[in-house]
């Protein structure tokens, strides 16, 4: 992700696996310290798909953190 800062706004979102390519939920439009916060309360399975979005880059929550 390129630099970024907390107050970012960004938005936090599930991507599902389906027939015909899944889809992308939103969780959550705010800062990236409200998304890293929202996305650490999810289950195991659910941050698999997570993914934060800025205006100009997306990763996928857990290689943000690094697990």
């Amino acid at each position: 992700m390129r630099t970024t800062f907390d107050n970012a706004t960004v938005r936090l979102y599930h991507l599902s696996d389906g027939p015909d390519g899944g889809a992308a939920a939103t969780l959550l439009y705010g800062t990236l310290t409200e998304a890293l916060a929202l996305a650490a309360q999810q289950s195991a399975e659910e941050q698999e798909g997570l993914f934060i979005a800025t205006d100009n880059d997306v990763v996928a929550y857990l290689d943000l953190i690094e697990r």
